[in-house]
Order: C-alpha cells, then sequence, then structure tokens
C-alpha cells in the first residue's frame, strides 16, 4: 500500500502516461490484462532512470499496492472494455477511492458509470487526455470532470503531469462527471476542422500553384512563426518534408492512400451540434471529407465520368505571393469560426446539464500538451475572460476586428478554388458560417412562410408581437389553437 497512484491499460498512451507520472516523482503501480505489457513498462521506467514504477500480477495485487484513498486511471479502450475494467477493479475498492477514466469516451456511458458506482462510493471521474504519445510522456493537456472532492485528490498529481504554459498546467477542474469527456469531444471536433482546413490550403497550393513537397514544407514552417503558430501546422512542415523511407524515392506524403481514419469523437460532436441546436459547418464539413475519402473505389470510377472545370492561369490567373498571403489569412479566419463554433456546442451543453463549465479555461488548458494547441488560444481566452457571457467568440470586438481585415482575402481563396474545381468545404463552410452569423435579415422568413404555407406552423411578424398563421390561398382554412401548432419544437 505504497503507491500514489495506479494506471490500468498499457498500451502506447498509458505505457508514456504511467511512466510520465512516475518521472514527476509519484510511485506507480501499474497493470493490464496481458503481463507481459507490465513487464514491458516496469523494464522501461528501469531504461529511463529507474523511475519509481512497480508492477503487478492481477487487479486484486493492483488495488493492494495503492495507498489510501486509491487513484487509479483507467486507460483502456472506450466501451465494454471500460465496464468490465472497472468491474474487475471495484470489487476490490473503498468508499472515497477514485477511478480516472483517460479514455476517450461517449459522456453518457461516464454519466451512467458515476451513478453505478455511487452505492459504493467510489469517485468517478471522466478525464480527456490530448498530446498523443508525446503528450503522454511529456505532458498532455488534461481535461478532468467529476466531483470536487474526486479533482482535489488527484490535482496534485495531475498538475505535475500537464503540460505547463505562462500561466500554469494546461488541467484544471472543468466540471461535474461528464463535463471532462465533453470538453475534450469537442476538442476532437475542432481537431477535425483544423485538420481538414489545413488539407484544404495544401491542395490549393499544390493543385493551383504547382508548388513542390519542399517549397509547401518552407511555406509552413514561415507560417508557424506568425500568428498561425500550432502544433498541426508544424507537424504539416516536417510532414511535407519527409523523404520516402520505403522506396527512398520521393516524399512519404505522397504514397499515402488518400482514406482518413477515425475513431468517433467528430461523429460525436456533430451529433452533439444537432442535439443542442448549435451551428457547426465546419467541423460538419470536416466529418463529411473523411466519409467522402472513405469511398475511395467510388472516387475512382467519378474521376473518369464526372468532369470538373479545366481552368488555366490564363483564364483565372493567379498570384502566387497574393494567394499565399491569402490562403494564409483565410486559414486563420476560417481557425477562429471553427474555435467558435466548438466553444458553443460546449456552452450550450454545459448550460443545459448546468456544469458551469469556464470556456476561458477550455482555452487556456488547450494552450500547450494537446494537438490543438495554437497561439490563438491566448486570444480566444483573452475574449472569453473579458466577457464571460459573451454569446459567441466571433463578438468580441478584438477577434471581430481580426475577421474583418480577413475576410477579402478569405473569399479570394474560395472563389478562386471554385474556379479551379477545388474542394474546399471546411474553408468555405467557415465563411459560410461568418456571413450567416453577421447578416441581421436572412431568408429564413421565406422558410418560415413555406413551413406556414404546407403544414400550418405558424410564423413570428416584424411589425408585432405574437404567433401568426396566413390563409395562403383558397385551399386553406382555420388552424384553431394557433398555439399548439407551435409545441413540440426544438
Amino acid at each position: 500500500m505504497s503507491c500514489d497512484i495506479g494506471l490500468y491499460g498499457l498500451a502506447v498512451m498509458g505505457q508514456n502516461f504511467a511512466l510520465n507520472m512516475a518521472s514527476k516523482g509519484f510511485k506507480v503501480c501499474v497493470g493490464n490484462r496481458s503481463p507481459s505489457k507490465v513487464e514491458l513498462t516496469v523494464n522501461r521506467a528501469k531504461e529511463e532512470g529507474s523511475l519509481p514504477l512497480v508492477g503487478s500480477s492481477g487487479p486484486e495485487d493492483f488495488v493492494k499496492q495503492l495507498s489510501k484513498p486509491r487513484k487509479i486511471v483507467i486507460l483502456v479502450m472506450a466501451g465494454k472494455p471500460v465496464d468490465e475494467t472497472i468491474a474487475n477493479l471495484s470489487q476490490y475498492l473503498d468508499a472515497g477511492d477514485v477511478i480516472v477514466d483517460g479514455g476517450n469516451e461517449w459522456f453518457h456511458n461516464t454519466l451512467r458509470r458515476a451513478k453505478e458506482l455511487e452505492p459504493k462510493g467510489i469517485h468517478f471521474v471522466g478525464m480527456g487526455i490530448s498530446g498523443g504519445e508525446e503528450g503522454a510522456r511529456n505532458g498532455p493537456s488534461l481535461m478532468p470532470g467529476g466531483p470536487k472532492a474526486a479533482y482535489d485528490l488527484i490535482e496534485p498529481i495531475i498538475s505535475k503531469c500537464a503540460a505547463q504554459v505562462n500561466d500554469g498546467p494546461c488541467t484544471g477542474y472543468l466540471g461535474p462527471v461528464g463535463s471532462g469527456n465533453y470538453v475534450k469531444m469537442i476538442h476532437n471536433g475542432v481537431e477535425y476542422g483544423d485538420m481538414q482546413l489545413i488539407a484544404e490550403v495544401y491542395d490549393v497550393m499544390k493543385t493551383v500553384l504547382k508548388l513542390s513537397n519542399d517549397e509547401m514544407a518552407k511555406i509552413f514552417e514561415e507560417w508557424n512563426s506568425t500568428e498561425l503558430e500550432s502544433y498541426l501546422i508544424e507537424i504539416t512542415s516536417k510532414i511535407l518534408a519527409k523523404k520516402d523511407d520505403v522506396t527512398d524515392t520521393g516524399y512519404v506524403v505522397d504514397y499515402v492512400l488518400d482514406k482518413t481514419g477515425m475513431k468517433g469523437t467528430g461523429r460525436w460532436t456533430i451529433q452533439e451540434a444537432a442535439e443542442r441546436s448549435i451551428a457547426a459547418p465546419t467541423m460538419a464539413a470536416s466529418l463529411d471529407t473523411r466519409y467522402i475519402s472513405a469511398r475511395k473505389d467510388e472516387r475512382v470510377k467519378a474521376s473518369a465520368i464526372l468532369k470538373g472545370p479545366e481552368m488555366t492561369s490564363a483564364e483565372i490567373p493567379v498570384h502566387k505571393g497574393q494567394l499565399l498571403d491569402d490562403l494564409k489569412s483565410a486559414l486563420y479566419a476560417a481557425k477562429v469560426c471553427s474555435y467558435a463554433q466548438g466553444l458553443g456546442i460546449i456552452r450550450a451543453a454545459s448550460d443545459d446539464m448546468k456544469w458551469n463549465v469556464d470556456l476561458s479555461e477550455c482555452a487556456r488548458l488547450w494552450k500547450g500538451g494537446c494537438i490543438i494547441r495554437a497561439a490563438l488560444l491566448q486570444k480566444i481566452q483573452d475574449a472569453l475572460a473579458r466577457d464571460k457571457n459573451l454569446p459567441n467568440l466571433i463578438l468580441d470586438p478584438v477577434v471581430a476586428g481580426e475577421l474583418n481585415d480577413r475576410t477579402a482575402a478569405w473569399r479570394r481563396v474560395v472563389v478562386t478554388a471554385v474556379g479551379y474545381g477545388v474542394a474546399t468545404p471546411a474553408l468555405a463552410a467557415s465563411l459560410n458560417y461568418f456571413d450567416a452569423y453577421r447578416r441581421e435579415r436572412l431568408p429564413a422568413n421565406l422558410t418560415q412562410s413555406q413551413r406556414d404555407f404546407f403544414g400550418g406552423h405558424t410564423y413570428e411578424r416584424t411589425d408585432r408581437e405574437g404567433v401568426f398563421h396566413c390563409l395562403w390561398d383558397d385551399s386553406h382554412k382555420s388552424i384553431g389553437d394557433i398555439k399548439e401548432r407551435t409545441a413540440g419544437e426544438v
């Protein structure tokens, strides 16, 4: 009973996070269904500086080696494996002990598990972990949500193990159980958007400007020292510059099959956006593009049948320097709108679930360790700190000014891409989001008129209060109690 914390589940993320905690001076006990990974992790701890990490022979032995109140992080595949692991461990736990699920889990499962553990008095925390293998080992972004008493028990450990930035560790108490998984889910949705936006900019550079991989790598490297500084921009430069290590000819990126995989958090994000009635077009476009990319065989057939524009620079002139500047501006503006959409979903869920999540704190703990870490997040944090009740990030005067300064460039990029037949669904979706949100009046008046015409769904007027129904033509009759017609609307 001498270990400060236990970690159960020793795939790559689990191993690295266990070694991270041990390297910060905490004595860690590790466990896994297969003993070989326990042995591997113990050996890594010895090789990496005789770190204070010990193995266990099974769930009971694992729990026995932990000091009370016991603190356990589980990092196993989401879904049924989590339930099985909790069942195997909880039979040896006592009231006041803490289980932390560090996987990418659907937040409803986290709520269910917390409720199931309540009769035993066992605290349950859902904690999103972002940063990949490198982050898990050297300092990830940690997003915990659960009972405050449980958070207070794990805080000294996770604060030391998280990435460190100018204003503290990239972790903090987000709110009641479920909130941590939710924030991590939206983080992943924003990540989808970021990756797709960068891919579209790359496509325009490659297809329209005909730039080489080395030229593009240099541009992204230069952009990483500007307002676009971010982890994803940094690795994009490195990816484009990497020579192929299989054939020794060309570049790795050109041999990579154009089919994007996914684990589900992006889909969950869009489901939640719909559930909360929050527009998330950038992330939705990114998800749709992954779906299309998966249909490689169909796209190969379509490429021989469906024709795009065969434009040349003579027909649609482009100036290399101008287009690159425009791409830089468009990418920044589109990223801001993507973050705004993600934060809007978190706000809506927090209000519905009464979590009281601080959006400024979300931006702060995303500044280091995680995949979407970016210089932009400081501006977002500042904007949300200035006005805790800001309805939308893009209403902040500073952020709005930056978007306004970039809209002309943004439009030129989308127009050019359309002219050359280069799909830019996320860049265009962000621009359409901006244009729709900034309009005082939208054509929704016609849509609502249509709803009233065919379904008697009623409408509101601009010149007086109340709900109305129009007898649009001779076929329409009185619908009786108008209020009944709006029942059930979301």
